[in-house]
């Protein structure tokens, strides 16, 4: 039964897939968990990243219900890590679906109240700590 949903999946975000194929987004993961597609990978820019992202809210805006995925880019960590002055000690992680500030904080500092934290430190590329978006790479300080 899982293969048939994998395929079922596969067949529903196909030009999804393609655009990845397409963009040379190396796939690491791509097979049915929870009932849902994952998909995991390593774009070479932002911008690919993005571009994949869009093409998934086109096939479906709520791909949610049958969709994980996470896209990285190693430009964006290292860039994000220099930036923040933090060298080494920092962390990064790609935002999920769901994410949000405090479970983030709550996930990596065991307190939510710590998302201003997160925030202060990805003061470049947010300018709301209740607007992140799935793809995200944040510096965890």
């Amino acid at each position: 039964m899982p293969d048939q949903r994998l395929e079922q999946l596969k067949a529903k975000y196909q030009s999804v897939l393609n655009l990845i194929n397409q963009l040379g987004v190396q796939l690491q993961n791509l097979h049915v968990q929870d009932n849902k597609l994952f998909l995991k990978g390593q774009a070479k820019t932002k911008a690919d990243s993005n571009k994949v992202w869009d093409q998934i809210k086109l096939v479906d805006s709520n791909y949610q219900q049958d969709l994980m995925a996470q896209f990285t880019y190693p430009e964006e960590a290292v860039a994000s890590s220099v930036r923040a002055g933090q060298g080494s000690a920092s962390r990064t992680y790609t935002v999920q679906a769901g994410d949000t500030l405090s479970k983030i904080a709550k996930e990596h500092y065991g307190d939510p109240n710590q998302y201003n934290k997160i925030f202060e430190a990805n003061r470049d590329k947010l300018t709301d700590p209740n607007k992140i978006r799935p793809g995200q790479v944040l510096v965890i300080p």
